[in-house]
């Protein structure tokens, strides 16, 4: 899964860009703890690192 892909899904769970900083992508949702996604190019992501995020958002992305 790539970066511009994990965003799209978790904005289809309802979270929304707050900012960016850097390289880096702040989701958020009302009620939830931010998430920083790291956006390098058009590179996959580990799937160690899109568990992480799942676990982070408690949603299930793929």
């Amino acid at each position: 899964m790539r970066t511009k892909e994990l965003i799209k899904a978790l904005e289809q769970k309802g979270w929304i860009l707050s900012r960016i900083k850097g390289s880096h992508h702040i989701m958020t949702k009302p009620g939830c703890r931010s998430i920083p996604i790291p956006f390098h190019g058009n590179n996959d992501l580990d799937a160690k690192f899109i568990r992480l995020i799942e676990k982070q958002s408690g949603e299930k992305l793929q």
